[in-house]
């Protein structure tokens, strides 16, 4: 199967639309990050959807969910984060969910399925995009179990794609 992205610019509706769906997502106003009036493009390759705004691959529809990608650093200082130490980094970045024990600082809070950004203990660097499975009161005060899915990771198919894309 040839690996042909296809591209296109969304009308005003469609970037409206999508800009409002990313905003109630990320409970967020996207205009801050974005300015009044982003062109988005949308590249389409396989079954995967990358919206390029201003030029960047910043989003992506993973699993029938919008995202922010790891490439799209201006919607990071929105994001809740939560740091793992660095015994976790290379579980995170093989595709793994987080867990309790590798969790080392909660930053800000969030509820059970929010977006979340993961970073590592040492640097600070984002390492993946994920959803919280509790609170992050709750993820607090865990000592166990599983706490964020894992949707993506620096390394994986998006990751590889975005890169060929910039």
């Amino acid at each position: 199967m040839p690996n042909t992205i296809k591209r296109h610019f969304l009308k005003e509706k469609e970037t409206e639309k999508i800009l409002q769906a990313l905003s109630r997502k990320l409970n967020i106003d996207i205009e801050q990050v974005l300015g009044s009036k982003p062109r988005i493009e949308l590249a389409e390759i396989h079954s995967t959807q990358i919206f390029i705004i201003n030029g960047k691959p910043a989003l992506a529809r993973v699993d029938d969910m919008l995202l922010p990608t790891l490439t799209f650093d201006e919607i990071f200082p929105f994001l809740p984060k939560i740091v793992v130490d660095m015994g976790a980094v290379p579980h995170v970045c093989s595709g793994a969910d987080v867990m309790a024990p590798g969790v080392v600082r909660v930053d800000r809070d969030f509820n059970e399925n929010d977006v979340l950004l993961i970073a590592d203990e040492q640097h600070g660097k984002p390492l993946a995009i994920g959803i919280a499975l509790v609170t992050a009161q709750y993820m607090r005060k865990l000592t166990q179990g599983k706490v964020v899915k894992n949707v993506h990771y620096v390394g994986d198919k998006l990751w590889n794609l975005l890169n060929k894309m910039r």
